[in-house]
This record gives C-alpha cells, sequence and structure tokens, in this order.
C-alpha cells in the first residue's frame, strides 16, 4: 500500500493526516494552538507554535508505516494569515497576523478613498478588505521597529502558512507558494500569474519579500532525512478551500462546495474563465495543474467558530458536538435571529464595522433556543452567499457538496437544504481539505494518473433534499437580512 501525507493547517488546529491510495485515511493526529487576541478585532497566531503543532502532528500520523511507501507530502493551510520572518534566523519579527483580524480597516480605507478599489478588483478579484495579506504585511513594516529598513535591504521574507511551513520543514532551503494561496494576498495579478510591480508599490511591499509562485502540483521542495525519518518530497500545496474544492472532485465548471470550517467557504468552479463578480464574491485560483483555472468565492468568517464561541466563553456546552442534542430540543429557534459578525461580515456584505448581534429574545428564550439560533446563523449566511453566487453565474447550481467539521450536523445540513432549495450531499469522507492535499502531491509523484481517476473515488454518504415551503424559506431569509442590517457600521458608531 503506498500512501501520501497531508499536513492540514487550520486556524484552530494543526493536523495530519496520512491517505492511502484508495484515497481513505489510514491515520490522523491533530493538536489544538492558542488563539490570542492583543485587542478587539485582532487576531494572531505563534508561527513557532504552527510548526511545533504541525511537526508533532506529523511525526504522530506517519508512525507505524514504512516511509519507503509513503509517496510525498500535500500541505493544505488557512489562507491570508500573514507571517514575516528574518531570513537568516527564520525568526518570525512578529506573531502571525490571521485572516480573521480587523487591524488594518483604516488602511483598507486609505485604498479606498484612493480609488485603488477598481485596479485591486481588476488585477486580484478582490475586494479590499482587511481580510487579506497585503495590508497585513504593510502594517507589519510599519508598526514593527527596523522592519521597514530590513525589508528593503533584502532581509525579510513573507509567507502564507504553507511558505512558512515549507521553508523550516525544508531547512530554510526554500521560499516558494501556489497559486491558490498567492491569489489572496492583494499582490498578486491572477491574469498574468505573478506578482504585480504596481501594487506592491501601491502597499510598499519589497518584491524581494516575496515567494516564487509554482503550480499547485510540484515538487516544492525536500524535507531532510532528519526530520522525519527519511527524505520526503512536498508535493503539493494549497490553500484550504481550494484544496477542498479540489478532493471535492468539483474540477468543472458549474461544481459548488461549501466548507464549515471556523468560517463557511463556498466555492463555484468556473473553469479557465475567471468571471468577474458583480454581487461581492471573490475571483480566485483555483489549486491543480499548471493550466490555470478559477473560481468564485464567498467567504463567511465565523461558521463553526459561533458553535466554538458557545462552549468556550459562554460555557453553553462541554464541546462542540452537544451543540446538535441542545439545538434539537427545541422545534425552531423561536424567532431568535443571531448574526455571528464577531469580526466584521464577509461576503456578500464586506462590512469590517459589523458586530455580532443577538435580535429577538423574548423572556422565554432559553440556551435550547439560542443554540439553534447560533446554527442556523451558519446556514443562513452560506445562502446569501449561493444567492449572490448564481447571480454572477447566471446559471442555478443544482446541488452543494459539502465538507468539514460542522457538516457532520445533520440539522444544519438540512437546514441549509430547505434554505437553499436545492440538495445538499455530504461525501463519507468530510476531511476533503486534507484529501485535496494529498491528491495534489499524489499527481506530482503519480500515485494517480489523472483528475478524473480522483474524481472517481469521491462518495456520496448522505442526501438532503429540501423539505421547506420556498415561501417560508423566503420569509426566513428576509427576516435574517433584516437582523444583519441591525449589525452592520456598530464599529464605526
Amino acid at each position: 500500500m503506498k500512501y501520501v501525507l497531508a499536513l492540514d493547517q487550520g486556524t484552530t488546529s494543526s493536523r495530519a493526516i496520512l491517505f492511502n491510495e484508495s484515497g481513505l485515511p489510514s491515520a490522523v493526529a491533530q493538536r489544538e494552538f492558542r488563539q490570542i487576541y492583543p485587542q478587539p478585532g485582532w487576531v494572531e497566531h505563534d508561527p513557532k507554535e504552527i510548526l511545533a503543532t504541525q511537526r508533532a502532528t506529523a511525526r504522530e500520523a506517519i508512525r507505524g508505516v514504512a516511509l519507503k511507501d509513503v509517496q510525498g507530502i500535500g500541505i493544505a493551510n488557512q489562507r491570508e494569515t500573514t507571517i514575516v520572518w528574518d531570513r537568516q534566523s527564520g525568526e518570525p519579527i512578529h506573531n502571525a497576523i490571521v485572516w480573521q483580524d480587523r487591524r488594518t480597516v483604516s488602511l483598507c480605507n486609505e485604498l479606498k478613498q484612493q480609488g485603488a478599489e477598481s485596479l485591486i478588483r481588476d488585477r486580484t478579484g478582490l475586494v479590499v478588505d482587511p481580510y487579506f495579506s497585503g495590508t497585513k504585511i504593510k502594517w507589519l513594516l510599519d508598526n514593527v521597529p527596523g522592519a521597514r529598513a530590513k525589508a528593503e535591504a533584502g532581509q525579510l521574507a513573507f509567507g502564507t502558512v504553507d511558505t512558512w511551513l515549507t521553508w523550516h520543514l525544508t531547512g530554510n532551503r526554500t521560499h516558494v507558494t501556489d497559486p491558490s494561496n498567492a491569489s489572496r494576498t492583494m499582490l498578486f495579478n491572477i491574469h498574468t500569474g505573478d506578482w504585480d510591480a504596481e501594487l506592491l508599490r501601491l502597499l510598499g511591499v519589497p518584491r524581494s519579500m516575496l515567494p516564487d509562485v509554482h503550480p499547485s502540483t510540484h515538487a516544492f521542495g525536500l524535507l531532510p532525512r532528519q526530520e522525519l525519518g527519511e527524505p520526503l518530497v512536498i508535493a503539493g500545496v494549497a490553500g484550504d478551500q481550494q484544496a477542498a474544492l479540489f478532493g471535492q472532485g468539483c474540477h468543472k465548471a458549474g461544481m459548488a462546495k461549501n466548507t464549515y470550517g471556523t468560517g463557511c467557504f463556498m466555492l463555484l468552479h468556473t473553469g479557465a474563465k475567471a468571471i468577474d463578480s458583480a454581487a461581492g464574491l471573490l475571483t480566485t485560483a483555483c489549486a491543480g495543474m499548471p493550466a490555470q483555472e478559477f473560481a468564485l468565492e464567498g467567504s463567511v468568517f465565523i461558521g463553526g467558530a459561533v458553535v466554538q464561541w458557545l462552549r468556550d466563553e459562554m460555557g453553553f456546552v462541554n464541546s462542540s458536538k452537544e451543540i446538535e442534542r441542545l439545538a434539537a430540543s427545541v422545534l425552531d429557534s423561536g424567532e431568535v435571529y443571531m448574526v455571528p459578525a464577531f469580526t466584521g461580515l464577509g461576503a456578500p456584505y464586506w462590512d469590517p464595522n459589523a458586530r455580532g448581534a443577538i435580535i429577538g429574545i423574548t423572556r422565554g428564550t432559553s440556551r435550547a433556543h439560542l443554540a439553534r439560533a447560533a446554527l442556523e446563523s451558519i446556514a443562513f449566511q452560506s445562502a446569501d452567499v449561493l444567492e449572490a453566487m448564481q447571480q454572477d453565474a447566471g446559471s442555478p447550481i443544482t446541488e452543494l457538496r459539502v465538507d468539514g467539521g460542522a457538516a457532520a450536523n445533520d440539522l444544519l445540513m438540512q437546514f441549509q437544504a430547505d434554505l437553499l432549495g436545492v440538495p445538499v450531499v455530504r461525501p463519507r469522507i468530510l476531511e476533503t481539505t486534507a484529501l485535496g492535499a494529498a491528491y495534489l502531491a499524489g499527481l506530482t509523484t503519480s500515485l494517480w494518473k489523472s483528475r478524473e481517476e480522483i474524481a472517481a473515488q469521491w462518495r456520496e454518504e448522505q442526501r438532503f433534499v429540501p423539505k421547506m415551503e420556498r415561501k417560508d424559506a423566503e420569509a426566513r431569509m428576509l427576516r435574517w437580512r433584516d437582523a444583519v442590517s441591525r449589525s452592520r457600521g456598530w464599529a464605526a458608531g
């Protein structure tokens, strides 16, 4: 039996999953790491902790397997999270600034006032928002003492988490990324496939800081023997959401998936055409082969994280798995709507000043009603994105493939199908982010010969068919949007 090791570096944990040649997981290891909140709206990670937890899980996952049978390593990573480090020492100059972080709101507003929105949209497919890496890099260079001078002298390196991991795991030999990650920086021209000189000048980022960009299926670098016991090649890299699209077998235009992780991320494959969104979505590079393909994406910042908030901050449950039972103990949310805009709103609203709101509470509102409202908020946000996606694509989406931790929640999946009015299809393997990274590495190392061979391995586990009357679903969506309108602009006030 041959294997591929997938490193799935997420927002709240690092995981390693060993997949066999049938695309089935053989071993899984996971470690959570700290979330650092220096100020309201700021989110950081310790880059060394990310590296240490990913190393530890990789070593655990391959324990008991002959390393000669491991064909290579694939990396899927939280995107946009920004790390800058010293090229000589490998030491980060600051904590990683996480994709959820909102500290660059004023900088984004300045870019809008300068009229840079259309330039950035045309070149990168992105909106101007603190979500992306570009303004985070500028913040680090402007706020860490001596950083800008070092950067101008070529002494600093920037990377998203894939780049940081590859640099260190290969012994500081390689400074690389792929288009799916590069396209999330606000510095990468998705049409030319290269860093954009005009955008670099606009944000004051020296070209010398940036990694080389290779296709997602590429030999990115070699782990020395001392890292895992045998030299192993990093043979696939992709941002987590594009990796999940690939792992779901959505390799053709018109196929869509939604990942229910810390946030929710819906992607619609658009083939070789980069569709310019008129509905608040992003145009992004797919993971895959050397010929570039594209997707429309809607990003929801707080998805499964709302359940973590109920667990950790509110103490409603002891584990995330208990939330479904608590929510199912009531017939509905009792007209309570929760808008989990803890770090602003993503697609299709793009309001960094929105903040969380719970509306409709009465004396009879219970913990169960709030739990149900929290779960339903995940589905409402995703329904907003799907509607925008169908507007841009100009054609209806006939089914939605789902994955991620919260996709295991039957109550949520049924409510999602009810709101969307299309079947929601859950595959047998929910770990499609890691699986996508494994598939990319397996294609590079010829463990799998083609995308068609990979797509043939996809298997449906359950199909959730809409049961709610369309007029009822539409009424709930109107009520939801009313709740959203009340949460917007709060931080600016």
